[in-house]
């Protein structure tokens, strides 16, 4: 083992280990280790032995719990816990200053420590996906350099009314849940360039939408929309418009500003007429209305076809 202390990377991935060896403590210079897919029940005393851990991975084990030892390993940058059992995080978490990568995703994760919001290193992903979480703490809303979050597939029925102040996102992921509304701070989101929405209880959206004005992706499907706020038409950078499976009886008439869309999927709504303004979209390559109660269908359509975007019906 003396041999080894120089040694900075060490991967013991997929074998069936339960436990490390004390000796391993000698590694002095190790900086990544990952000990995805064992079969460790706790995390192995000797890691906090590694005080200079950049980055520690445990992916898919059978971790139930995370001791508060956690907290003493502050160099650490990328933290994955994802794919276990845990029930619980300790709040000493908050200590990883460094922090700016942190998987929890998949476990069984009922709530989350108000530290959460002391790691204003964590700056790239956190995911918190496949938990069982009804709501997140206000102050997850304090991580306002954060560019990527992922709360899909829990039960949130709603977010936080500082939800706007994660300033620095850039994509949003929280599908399957059952969010009924969304926070008028959500304008606060400047940067963001995708929301994905979809499969949730929304009946709508905030007027404040409009002022996400870096927006591409607005993917809003198997939700309960029944109109879309006019200010839907400040979305100049939007791309992708993704609407089926709502309950849509009417679009607003500055859909027709959407200059850059490419995409409107109007599948499954209960529409019965379109504004003309569709017709004027420059980018628009496909628009898809089937399954709605449209006719006849507006005679402008051929102009959408004429020029190359393709019209389902």
């Amino acid at each position: 083992m003396t041999d080894l202390k120089t040694l900075s990377k060490l991967d013991l991935s997929f074998n069936s280990l339960e436990d490390l060896p004390a000796d391993l403590g000698r590694l002095s210079g190790l900086t990544e280790l990952r000990l995805d897919g064992n079969k460790f029940s706790r995390l192995p005393d000797v890691v906090f032995a590694f005080t200079g851990l950049n980055v520690l991975s445990l992916y898919k084990n059978d971790l139930s719990s995370v001791p508060p030892g956690l907290g003493k390993l502050r160099e650490i940058r990328v933290l994955n816990l994802a794919d276990n059992r845990l029930a619980s995080v300790p709040a000493e978490i908050g200590e990883l200053s460094r922090l700016h990568t942190l998987d929890l995703g998949h476990n069984e994760l009922t709530e989350l420590p108000s530290s959460l919001g002391d790691l204003s290193g964590l700056t790239e992903y956190l995911y918190l996906s496949d938990n069982k979480f009804t709501s997140v703490p206000d102050s997850l809303c304090r991580l306002d350099r954060l560019r990527y979050l992922n709360i899909t597939d829990n039960l949130l029925t709603s977010l936080p009314e500082q939800f706007g102040n994660l300033g620095s996102l850039r994509e949003l992921r929280l599908y399957n849940n059952r969010l009924a509304e969304l926070p008028r701070s959500i304008g606060g989101l400047r940067d963001l360039r995708e929301a994905h929405l979809m499969g949730n209880a929304l009946t709508g959206l905030p007027e404040e939408t409009g002022e996400l004005g870096d927006l591409r992706e607005l993917r809003l499907m198997d939700n309960h929309v029944t109109a879309l706020p006019e200010s839907i038409g400040r979305l100049s950078r939007l791309r992708i418009l993704d609407l089926r499976n709502n309950e849509l009886r009417r679009l607003p008439e500055s859909i027709g500003q959407l200059d850059q869309l490419t995409h409107l999927d109007l599948r499954n709504n209960g529409l019965d007429e379109l504004p003309p303004a569709l017709a004027g979209l420059p980018r628009l390559e496909k628009l898809d209305l089937r399954w709605n109660i449209i006719d006849p269908l507006p005679e402008w359509i051929s102009t959408l076809e004429q020029r190359g975007c393709a019209v389902l019906t």
